[in-house]
């Protein structure tokens, strides 16, 4: 069987503007997800996969541990449909442990490492998750012990960082990271990774139809109540990744080194860097922390010519001192996602690189690429055009189902074969985001005359002062022109005359000063009187999720906390 999108309609303007050699029609086979990995193997055996801190493991030496890993699943007992954790920054382990899972028939659950307690706690309660696989430091497993106590949590595969180090390193590995290193021997929740991979790999997969097989729960939306799991089959995984790959073709000499910096555990990295990377045949550089001066450092000796960040990894590297003295010319494929990017983050960024950077789109519900743009025709300001076999509609923000004609502001859907089953028994939340087949996004966009797909904002945060509609991403772009500012977000707060009014939080380069007049005096001919900040705060950061998008919610929490603490003290 294959997948394709429904007949195209002559009003979709986007397919006059593919890029030669990519058809919009291309059929798409589903498989299961962990042949991604076999098929790989199959391919480029003994070429390195991985290198990971000096330690170089080959497509081979993946492929036998997954499957290693696998059977010792399967012989601790795991069952088709099982919800298993991963809890591990970006290592060899992810790539291993991941596709075991998949092949053993279970559900990978990702967990970002970096969660509180009660996140932690609600995913493994809500995915029921009853093994977890972490890296043995004392930050990761101090996190989940407690769990043992509160949810289904009942074994926890530990991964050991210095057998998975070079030679030289392991060596001095137990007594440089002694304090580090998690003590779980003794207790009998723990199953060492070598144990469990201490048999021959002989595995059988169960047999599954990969349209309607459970491959991930991919968790989102925890800033604003309670995180959902994307329910993602096998097929809209593997397909997104086959619709990646094609794409991605675009790129002359990409596929020979992809830098790993985002983590895999979140949905961008797992498709553009880790699945992207098995599907090409490119050697993976995992860096499981951002440090900016170590990074341009690896990037001029180890020469990846693939390179998928966010914006606020861009702004950081370009804000390192002594960047230009860095070769990063080997890059040739940059991407960049998860957040807008801003035109003057992107010229900077471009201009002390000489790099070219592409963006693209993508939510968790949909595995999750839907847009990117042509590496030779992209469209400043744009997120691209829709990936082969997907639909995007702009539908009227009243109604919710009225398509609008090219040119007009609604909200961004999209119909594709990448598209999530659903949210994790939330069948409510499910009705409201998938209606009529369409994946509502809750980005405000436009699609414009050449299909090329624009994000005006999110739909929630838009804001609303005097009846008058506020786009913080247009007050975004205009702050982001002053050379002092480093990061901006705007927000709207409650205000009693007009309903809302702009706030801007911004944090300044290093060294600079500015003041609220001064910018006010800088923006005067930029921005409307409507949407001009009424009110700035400087901080030194602004607060930001795992993979480095700024946290808008935080800071709307932050003022209704505020709000709520006064009309509590007036009355």
């Amino acid at each position: 069987m294959t997948l394709v999108a429904s007949k195209p309609a002559a009003s979709w303007p986007w397919l006059k503007s593919y890029p030669p050699g990519i058809d919009w029609r291309t059929e798409f086979k589903p498989r299961p997800l962990y042949r991604l990995l076999d098929d790989a193997a199959a391919r480029h055996g003994d070429k390195s996969c991985i290198d990971f801190l000096d330690r170089r493991w080959s497509f081979t030496d993946i492929k036998e541990l997954s499957d290693r890993f696998a059977r010792g699943l399967l012989d601790q007992g795991v069952q088709p449909g099982d919800r298993i954790g991963l809890f591990l920054p970006n290592c060899p382990y992810f790539v291993i442990a991941y596709f075991g899972i998949l092949k053993a028939g279970g559900v990978v659950v990702n967990f970002n490492p970096l969660y509180a307690d009660r996140e932690i706690e609600h995913q493994i309660l809500d995915a029921g998750v009853a093994i977890m696989v972490t890296m043995g430091l004392e930050g990761l497993v101090a996190k989940l012990r407690p769990q043992f106590e509160r949810t289904p949590l009942r074994r926890i595969i530990v991964c050991s960082l210095p057998k998975a180090l070079p030679f030289a390193k392991r060596l001095f590995a137990p007594f440089a990271l002694s304090k580090q290193l998690a003590k779980t021997a003794k207790d009998v929740h723990f199953i060492p990774f070598e144990d469990l991979t201490d048999n021959d790999g002989d595995v059988t997969p169960p047999a599954i139809d990969p349209l309607t097989t459970l491959a991930l729960l991919q968790y989102t939306g925890g800033t604003t109540g309670v995180a959902k799991g994307a329910a993602l089959t096998h097929a809209n995984v593997d397909i997104n990744v086959q619709q990646v790959t094609l794409w991605f073709s675009g790129f002359p000499g990409a596929a020979v080194r992809s830098l790993a910096i985002l983590p895999f555990f979140h949905a961008f990295a797992m498709t553009c860097v880790m699945n992207w990377s098995l599907s090409s045949g490119a050697e993976m550089l995992l860096v499981p922390r951002f440090q900016p001066e170590q990074l341009l450092k690896l990037i001029a000796k180890k020469k990846p010519s693939a390179f998928c960040a966010v914006p606020t990894l861009f702004t950081a590297l370009m804000n390192t001192p002594g960047i230009d003295q860095y070769d990063l010319s080997s890059i040739n494929m940059i991407i960049s996602g998860g957040a807008p990017l801003p035109l003057e983050v992107r010229q900077d960024f471009e201009r002390r690189t000489g790099g070219h950077i592409v963006e693209g789109y993508g939510l968790s519900e949909s595995s999750p690429v839907t847009c990117v743009n042509p590496p030779a025709r992209a469209k400043v300001g744009s997120i691209g055009l829709p990936m082969p076999g997907t639909i995007c509609e702009v539908v009227s923000l009243d109604d919710r189902k009225t398509v609008l004609p090219p040119g007009e502001i609604g909200e961004l859907t999209f119909t594709g074969p990448q598209v999530m089953m659903g949210y994790w028994n939330r069948p409510d939340a499910t009705a409201e985001t998938i209606v009529n087949g369409r994946l509502h996004t809750g980005d405000v966009g436009r699609i414009d005359e050449d299909g090329y797909v624009f994000i005006t904002d999110r739909l929630k945060e838009m804001i609303i002062a005097s009846g008058f509609k506020i786009y913080p991403r247009n007050v975004e772009e205009a702050i982001y022109a002053h050379p002092a500012v480093r990061e901006c977000a705007v927000i709207g707060i409650g205000d009693p005359y007009r309903g809302q009014t702009v706030k801007a939080v911004i944090a300044l380069k290093s060294g600079e000063q500015l003041t609220t007049e001064a910018l006010c005096a800088f923006l005067k001919d930029k921005l409307s009187p409507i949407e001009m900040p009424k009110i700035v705060e400087f901080r030194a950061d602004l607060p930001k999720t795992a993979v480095g998008k700024i946290q808008k919610k935080v800071l709307i929490e932050e003022e209704r906390a505020k709000a709520a603490l006064q009309t509590e003290t007036l009355s």
